[in-house]
């Protein structure tokens, strides 16, 4: 008989401890992973509704789950999601993606989002922040972290970081992860980084401005750079995108220094980007700068900071709509946390899932429709 795909899944979890009085379980760990992951592919949000889901699809989930006492109510399975360690089970999370999933050279993104309900103002608890890893070219979730109650994400994006092999990609974060330290975790990876610089590093910003006004003075005479511009229409709107990089030794000295040691690590080129953008009749525009350890031409770092924004539109709005992860009331424990990381787990797999056409809501109802076609997601 061949291996039930939900098994490389659950094999992933095999080290997760049970902090459950063990004779007093009535519910196998894995039976409980297995079930909600199921659920919440199948549009589950809530562990009332992953309740629901095992009672309606009690007979097909015994084909691969032992259930020797049936599905375990949500109370049960709110409790132990509560209380499982999130490092354990985060690990197990980055064992799946490492096992189904072989990360070629391309962007990875690294950005924030706040789960906005999951405060508590009875337990006195503030919503979690969760940065997450995003393959840009791949559309897969590659890790994340919550972000400490008394820190930010300064601190948490070095240990995501570290969880990740970055070996050859272009590692992008916006202007709270514009930090040396991090730069220097980036390049001793093996990784390069395109990192946005704004009001928060202003001495840096300043010096980028300052330099790419005189360029533009002089028309980059005798300046080592390139340019390139993109017109994207879409749904009425116009955006137009114009890069400029500069690799200059003479621009990167004054940037730096004479202290090269004490500056930015493997520092190799700035970056201008003007985005205009027309709707109907009205035009918005924006100067964004950033400075790379990649000296490529700049139609590659115009597509870089483009791919970026994709963690909002492939990730985060996807999480918010289909999701509804800001309307989610699980608070107790690690629950938020956990639940963040199996939304994260369904995005993955119904991304990767193309033998019908239609959105991650569509591909969820027919997933909790028909139990073929969620063997066809699980399977990846």
């Amino acid at each position: 008989m061949a291996e039930h795909p939900s098994t490389v899944i659950l094999e992933s979890f095999k080290n997760l401890e049970d902090p459950r009085v063990e004779f007093l379980c009535d519910h196998k760990l894995l039976d409980i992973i297995g079930l909600t992951i199921c659920a919440v592919i199948c549009g589950a949000n809530h562990w009332t509704e992953v309740e629901a889901y095992g009672q309606e699809k009690e007979a097909w989930l015994r084909t691969f789950l032992e259930l020797p006492n049936g599905i375990p109510s949500h109370d049960t399975i709110g409790t132990l999601f509560a209380r499982l360690d999130p490092d354990q089970f985060r690990a197990g999370f980055l064992d799946w993606v490492q096992a189904v999933n072989e990360l070629t050279e391309q962007v990875i993104a690294i950005d924030g989002k706040t789960l906005r309900r999951s405060h508590d103002g009875t337990l006195g608890t503030k919503a979690i922040h969760m940065v997450s890893a995003w393959a840009t070219a791949s559309h897969l979730v590659l890790g994340q972290i919550k972000v400490d109650d008394k820190s930010n994400e300064i601190t948490a994006i070095p240990a995501l970081l570290k969880m990740l092999d970055l070996a050859g990609c272009l590692v992008t974060i916006d202007a709270m992860g514009c930090q040396k330290q991090i730069a220097r975790q980036i390049v001793e990876q093996g990784a390069d980084y395109l990192l946005a610089v704004k009001d928060n590093q202003p001495t840096l910003r300043a010096k980028i401005e300052e330099l790419f006004t005189d360029a533009e003075q002089i028309g980059y005479a005798h300046t080592h750079y390139d340019q390139h511009k993109s017109t994207e229409k879409n749904h009425g709107r116009i955006e137009t995108r114009r890069c400029w990089i500069i690799d200059d030794p003479d621009y990167l000295f004054y940037l730096q220094g004479p202290h090269e040691a004490q500056g930015w690590p493997g520092l190799r080129s700035i970056i201008k980007v003007e985005a205009t953008r027309r709707v109907d009749e009205k035009t918005s525009r924006e100067t964004r700068y950033y400075i790379s350890s990649q000296a490529d031409c700049a139609a590659v770092m115009n597509a870089a900071v483009r791919a970026h924004w994709g963690i909002e539109n492939g990730l985060h709005w996807v999480l918010d709509i289909t999701f509804r992860e800001d309307d989610s009331r699980v608070r107790k424990g690690n629950g938020p946390e956990l639940m963040a990381i199996l939304r994260h787990m369904a995005l993955n797999l119904l991304k990767q899932e193309h033998s019908v056409k239609g959105g991650i809501a569509a591909k969820r109802l027919r997933a909790g429709w028909s139990n073929s076609y969620l063997l066809k997601v699980i399977r990846g």
